[in-house]
This record gives C-alpha cells, sequence and structure tokens, in this order.
C-alpha cells in the first residue's frame, strides 16, 4: 500500500459560535470521566497511525480534545440507504446527543436536521457561508452521473451540482460508506445511474474514504477529530482510506483463524462446524483479501456484532475491487496461506547435508565433548574438600554439619 501524509488544511477553526469541544461538555453536563472513556476507546480503535491517538494516555487525548475547536460539518445524502447515519445513531461512547452538540458542529444533515424545504437550504447556505474553506463536508450515499444526474436532485439541482458547489467551499471532503466511497450497491451490475464515488469527480480537494457497509463510527470520528486538533487529515493507504483503521487483513486476527490453520471449516451453513464456529472461507468468506479491523476493533462495544461473529462470512465491504462486485459466496484468494507460527508445518522443506558439513558439524561436537569432559575432571575436587569425585557429600541430611547431627 502507499503511505500517504495530508499536510494543513485551509484552516484549522470554525466560526467562534461553535467554540471548543470541552466548553461544550462542561455546558451539557458531560463529565470528565466520560470523555476519559471515549478518549482511550478512540487509542483502542486507533493503535496507530492517527495522531491524536499517539499520546501516552488517554488523559492526553482528552485533553486534546477539550482544548479544540468543534469542526463545522456539512453532511450530504445521494444515493444511499443512509445505513451509515444509523451507525453512528448507534454509538453509546458517545451517544448521539454528545456527536451532534458537543464533538462536531453538525450544521447541516438532511436525517436528523428538524427543518425541511426552504429552512434547510437556509441552513446549507447560511453554514456554507459562515465556515467557508473551513468545514468538513461528509458525503453519504453514491452520486448519479449519466444523463447529466438527472435520476437525483436536490431543491432542483442534480446531485452532481450540489457536489462540486458544497465539497468546492470545504477543506476537506469525507466519503463515508462503501457507496460514497466508490459507487457501493447503485454502481453494482449494469450500474443504470451512472453512479460513482466522491472521489471520481472531485480531483482538488483532499478526501478520506471511510468504507464500509456500514463504517465503523470511531473511524469516522478519529478522522475529524485529528482534523479538529491539528488541522491535518491521517495517513492514507492507496485507495484514500485511513490507514490506522485499514492497516491489516481481517483474516489476520480473525477469532475463527485458529480453526482455518488447522483445517477445520464449516462446509454448509447450519452444519456442525458452522455451529462449533470453524471458519468460513468455503462458503465465501472474503476476510482473507479485506482491509479492515472489523475482526479487533467491535461496533459500538458489542463483542461479536459484525457479519463473521454472527456465523455470517465476510463480503468484502471495504474493498473497491470485491463488494458488491464479487458473489457473495464465491471463495476468495488466499494471498498468504501459511499457518501461524504457533503450528508446526506439515510438510517441512528438507534439503541434503553434505559431506563437508557432516564433518564440520562432527568436529565442533566432537570439541565440545572434550571439553565437558575435561572440566568435570577439573571441577571434580573442591580445594579444601579431599573426598574422592563422586562420593556423597552428605549434605542431604539438612543440618548444618553436613548431616552427621550436633
Amino acid at each position: 500500500m502507499t503511505h500517504t501524509e495530508t499536510g494543513p488544511l485551509a484552516a484549522t477553526e470554525t466560526t467562534d459560535r461553535a467554540g471548543t469541544i470541552g466548553d461544550a461538555l462542561t455546558r451539557s453536563g458531560v463529565s470528565r470521566r466520560a470523555l476519559l472513556e471515549f478518549a482511550g476507546k478512540l487509542m483502542v480503535a486507533a493503535p496507530a497511525g492517527l495522531a491524536l491517538a499517539a499520546k501516552l494516555s488517554p488523559d492526553a487525548v482528552a485533553e486534546e480534545i477539550a482544548k479544540a475547536r468543534r469542526p463545522s460539518v456539512i453532511w450530504l445524502h445521494f444515493q444511499d440507504c443512509t445505513g451509515c447515519t444509523e451507525t453512528l445513531l448507534r454509538t453509546s461512547k458517545p451517544d448521539l446527543g454528545d456527536l451532534l452538540l458537543n464533538l462536531i458542529s453538525l450544521d447541516y444533515h438532511e436525517t436528523v436536521m428538524a427543518a425541511s424545504g426552504k429552512q434547510a437550504e437556509a441552513a446549507l447556505h447560511d453554514a456554507m457561508t459562515a465556515n467557508a474553506g473551513k468545514y468538513v463536508c461528509v458525503v453519504e450515499g453514491s452520486i448519479p452521473t449519466k444523463d447529466q444526474g438527472i435520476y437525483m436532485k436536490l431543491a432542483g439541482r442534480p446531485a452532481l451540482d450540489v457536489l462540486a458547489d458544497v465539497a468546492g467551499k470545504a477543506a476537506a471532503v469525507i466519503a463515508i460508506g462503501s457507496c460514497a466511497s466508490w459507487g457501493g450497491v447503485p454502481s453494482s451490475g449494469i450500474n443504470p445511474t451512472g453512479a460513482v464515488g466522491v472521489d471520481a469527480l472531485l480531483k482538488d480537494k483532499p478526501i478520506v474514504n471511510v468504507p464500509g457497509c456500514p463504517p465503523n463510527p470511531y473511524t469516522f470520528l478519529g478522522v475529524v477529530l485529528q482534523y479538529a486538533t491539528a488541522g491535518t487529515l491521517p495517513a492514507l493507504d492507496a485507495e484514500k482510506r485511513p490507514l490506522f483503521a485499514f492497516d491489516r487483513y481481517i483474516h489476520d486476527h480473525c477469532p475463527r483463524r485458529a480453526h482455518f490453520d488447522a483445517g477445520r471449516f464449516a462446509r454448509q451453513f447450519g452444519d456442525e462446524g458452522h455451529r462449533h464456529g470453524w471458519c468460513l472461507y468455503p462458503l465465501g468468506c472474503k476476510g482473507p483479501i479485506t482491509h479492515a479491523g472489523c475482526s479487533t476493533r467491535h461496533f459500538n462495544e458489542l463483542p461479536e456484532v459484525w457479519p463473521i461473529g454472527i456465523g455470517a462470512p465476510c463480503v468484502g465491504c471495504t474493498e473497491r475491487a470485491v463488494a458488491f462486485k464479487t458473489p457473495i459466496f464465491d471463495k476468495s484468494a488466499v494471498p498468504a496461506p501459511t499457518p501461524s507460527a504457533q503450528y508446526p508445518e506439515i510438510r517441512p522443506e528438507t534439503g541434503t547435508v553434505s559431506p563437508v558439513a557432516t564433518g564440520i558439524v562432527g568436529a565442533v561436537v566432537g570439541a565440545l565433548v572434550g571439553a565437558a569432559y575435561v572440566a568435570s575432571k577439573r571441577f571434580s575436587t573442591v580445594p579444601g574438600d579431599e573426598r574422592v569425585p563422586g562420593e556423597p557429600d552428605g549434605s542431604s541430611g539438612g543440618g548444618a554439619d553436613g548431616g552427621k547431627g550436633v
């Protein structure tokens, strides 16, 4: 993968009315303990690659978050199922209220905002004007491009125009979910609307793809909070995904990996292997070719709440060439089908040993044996002790006088 590091963005501050995250938390009565708990979870979710989470303790992370100004976020909906927003609605640390009112300044979001119609359009215009060049534009859903984008319009404008307008005035763009990242479900098959992802249309803006169907909410929060605290975006891979969240294959840390290495596989849904939690590779699991942290970074603090955890194969939703393009139950390739080091190889490679090597090894072994024998003779008699070598010294008696009694 290609590692890229984004530089400082246009600005690190939003409008004064946004205030700092710490001020917002205080006004809302959110305890410091809750902030520390969130900081700890962020460090677990991003063990490497996120500058904010690289601090030495949750206390240091919480301090950085508290003093940062809340970034203005404008959230656009295009061809989507709203599942990415739903995953944010289900976060418990922070919950929805903390997320919307404290960590970020969510100035426009069609699903959760109360305004509609002309009021909603006015809110969008006001947010763009007040934070021009400073806000983060979040895009959920793919963008239809066929027939001049007539398949989706907002307030009479094609989604193409809305994206160009709103994203064009943003400091950075986050494409959340697989649809916004590279087309997702609407682009599968014959793609009747010409659906594409954000990075196919925007070429002159910093873009972060956070794919997933849905993505982990803490990945999104990590990206936004790094922008809020440092004015930068995290290191990205070749697909513009943040490395801290997409730096590993699911297969590498899958809880069923031991069964894969041992050759224990479920052959069909509901069979004995499936009931016992064996590896799902024969059922089409795409874990060996999917970069994501699902196996180690659980959604919303609920263990096993992900496809493999509930007995379904991974579908590769974070991969551009896999998700919604490869049949779910087709087996994937295994880039490195080798067992972990704790298992011996079934047929270890062996070679021939030359006579010269045999002679050298024999000479070394002989020298070691001879040296050991000489050493044993040399130290068989301790100065001041005239016992015959090998004669018991009577020390097993346990007394200070060698066991002879007082």
